[in-house]
């Protein structure tokens, strides 16, 4: 069993950030404080931190690349009460390939990690570096690795192949799905939530500044709207989703852009921000959209695109029992939930909006063919459950080997 009081740490890397948190660890872990470290890499960083009774510090720090913000965070937890008993680390790791599971890491996966950092340069080599340091800082504590892309491991084949020649499918390029671990969590709750209806046919959208939509049948993911990296499927806030070839060759021909140029362009250039020319932001764009046509086309494409997988995936699953509504734009912003299911009556999905309106679990009519439904993803509580469960697992097998 654990000591009394047993902590760990959960590390998610993003592409211009850092979230944390500690949590007491336990079958159920218990969350202790959560924070992140935001705009690595410009010069207003900053530090915000929440702790379990909601008390809020916000600074700014010097964060002009992960390294500078890692070694921060990791001096920063060094203060912390309860830190000493940190006995594991779980690091989101987005690209994990065609990795099953949770897993310990080990230098062979760092090594492989780094063989494929170009499947994801945006986030797989500050992930990378983010785990070398606390591994050297934190040698004797359990690193674990969380993949987004395990939860995807169950689509089909022919949901993974992309129609480019075989050679570059055996190099592993095909679609993987990200989100994985918010939609693992999803998934868990709403099986709290339904029960076995939850084993039905599931549409999961989380949508945020990254956004992306998943089909589940029997538990178990189907197909996913983003592809090969986490640029691919819909449009998000500052990503542009998918592209026809054509455009990426002629945009790469007429702007004189290298690959390291247009990668920042469809990641960072692109999407709400690049349509609006204002914003990333959907609450921005709302207020917006009265008086700023790029705004309001920026809204309307987003909910159009959603609209459209729904619709396409539903085709995938043979129907549709539940469609849950999750991220920041989804948990939080209603009025886009309505246009996204408005005229989807003919599909069996029929919004009570006096229940959208008032962010309730259950949004749907009662009547309602399909349960609609908007619950808060956590992936900071899912990396936890997922180092609590492969700690326990690991200690175990090293108190069988004394005993032997």
């Amino acid at each position: 069993m654990l000591s009394e009081n047993s902590n760990l740490l959960t590390i998610n890397g993003g592409s211009s950030s850092i979230k944390f948190a500690m949590y007491e660890m336990a079958k159920d872990p218990t969350l202790i404080f959560s924070g992140s470290i935001d705009r690595i890499g410009m010069d207003n960083a900053i530090f915000n931190l929440t702790y379990e009774n909601k008390v809020k510090e916000s600074f700014d720090v010097y964060s002009p690349g992960f390294y500078e913000a890692s070694i921060f965070l990791i001096l920063w937890l060094k203060k912390q009460s309860g830190f000493d008993r940190v006995k594991c680390i779980g690091h989101r790791i987005v690209h994990g390939k065609n990795h099953k599971k949770a897993e310990i890491i080990s230098n062979a996966l760092i090594k492989e990690l780094k063989q494929i950092k170009d499947y994801d340069p945006d986030h797989l080599p500050a992930e990378i570096e983010i785990i070398e340091l606390f591994k050297s800082r934190y040698a004797g504590m359990l690193h674990v690795a969380c993949f987004d892309t395990s939860f995807h491991i169950t689509l089909p084949r022919i949901a993974k192949m992309l129609p480019i020649p075989r050679r570059f499918d055996k190099a592993g390029i095909q679609r993987y799905g990200f989100h994985g671990l918010s939609y693992a969590y999803l998934m868990e709750e709403l099986k709290i939530k339904l029960g076995v209806e939850a084993n039905g046919r599931v549409i999961l959208a989380h949508l945020g500044n990254g956004a992306s939509l998943a089909a589940v049948k029997d538990g178990k993911s189907i197909d996913t709207t983003m592809g090969f990296t986490p640029a691919g499927g819909c449009v998000m806030g500052t990503r542009s989703g998918d592209l026809d070839p054509g455009v990426a060759w002629y945009m790469m021909k007429r702007e004189g852009l290298n690959t390291k140029k247009f990668n920042h362009l469809i990641n960072h250039e692109s999407g709400l921000l690049g349509i609006s020319e204002t914003s990333a932001d959907m609450q921005d764009l709302l207020q917006k959209e009265s008086s700023d046509e790029r705004a309001a086309e920026a809204v309307a494409l987003f909910c159009y695109q959603i609209k459209k997988w729904i619709g396409s995936f539903m085709s995938v699953l043979g129907g549709l029992d539940i469609l849950v509504f999750s991220g920041g734009i989804g948990e939080n912003a209603p009025i886009i939930r309505s246009r996204i299911c408005k005229g989807l009556g003919f599909a069996g999905i029929v919004l009570d909006e006096d229940l959208n309106g008032l962010n309730e679990t259950q949004i749907s009519m009662e009547d309602s063919k399909v349960k609609v439904l908007v619950i808060p993803t956590n992936e900071e509580l899912m990396i936890a459950k997922c180092t609590t469960d492969l700690y326990y697992g690991f200690k175990n097998k090293e108190r069988q080997r004394k005993n032997k």
